[in-house]
């Protein structure tokens, strides 16, 4: 029974130890966004670290990830990732937009279900060019009468955010063109383009990104006081286990070395 009691004490102490940490986890981060592929969720994190926000990534049972940060940069993170333009929008593909079950459309409901599924595969193109942060595609196809003699002609307006490093304005010609050969009986004159650019954040410099060093480690200031009370408190049960082993060897000592008294006898 004696041997058995040291084993316990540890026990509790490292549950004891455990349960401060995931405590001081959770009191750290919060859930920035859920229901991300692995992509998205390594260009956000990259993204965060490159300006000095500390991310992590989260895999989901259901093969999603979930990017958290600290509860004192939840602001920070979503201001740099909105002017990065993360995460990308999504957009639907014509199979997906035609992909309906239920009763049979009417051609009106085609005919624009044609057109939003044409602005969202051109809209997706252009965003894949690189350094374009978002971009919309809005298409006017009037659905003229053959017979008439005053037709009206297509037209198609191209929203860009991009980065301001980025020339975009060498581009035009190409997104016209993409654009105008997309979309039958559309031209070329009738395609504009409207350019956003946004200026990019400033990379912080080596050494200045806010941390702070505390045994070794780089802690955001926020997360400082938590890591000297879980240390502190550690290093509390740290020497309540030594002290709690040294007395139960001192006691075995005791118990081992000392003689027997003897009995005189009448």
């Amino acid at each position: 029974m004696p041997h058995s009691r040291p084993a316990t004490w540890m026990s509790r102490a490292r549950l004891a130890v455990v349960a401060m940490g995931l405590l001081l986890l959770q009191a750290c981060s919060v859930e920035l966004y859920t229901g991300l592929n692995q992509q998205e969720a390594n260009e956000i994190v990259a993204t965060l670290v490159r300006q000095g926000i500390p991310a992590e990534r989260q895999a989901g049972k259901d093969g999603t990830m979930t990017v958290m940060v600290e509860k004192g940069r939840f602001a920070d993170a979503m201001a740099v990732l909105e002017e990065a333009g993360l995460p990308k929008a999504q957009f639907k593909t014509l199979g997906e937009v035609f992909n309906r079950e239920g009763l049979v459309s009417s051609p009106i409901e085609e005919r624009a279900a044609m057109i939003y599924g044409l602005s969202q595969e051109l809209s997706r193109t252009i965003s894949e060019i690189d350094g374009v942060l978002s971009a919309r595609v809005h298409l006017v196809l009037p659905n003229n009468d053959p017979l008439r003699k005053d037709l009206m002609p297509s037209s198609a307006s191209v929203f860009i955010r991009h980065r301001a490093s980025m020339a975009m304005n060498e581009l035009i010609p190409q997104v016209k063109m993409l654009v105008a050969n997309g979309v039958a009986g559309l031209t070329y004159d009738n395609v504009s383009v409207v350019l956003v650019p946004v200026a990019s954040m400033p990379a912080p410099v080596s050494g200045q990104t806010g941390f702070v060093s505390f045994l070794g480690l780089w802690l955001h200031p926020d997360s400082l006081a938590r890591a000297r009370w879980l240390f502190f408190g550690l290093g509390l049960l740290v020497l309540g286990l030594a002290g709690k082993l040294a007395y139960d060897q001192w006691l075995k000592r005791r118990d081992v070395y000392s003689l027997p008294v003897p009995v005189k006898k009448p």
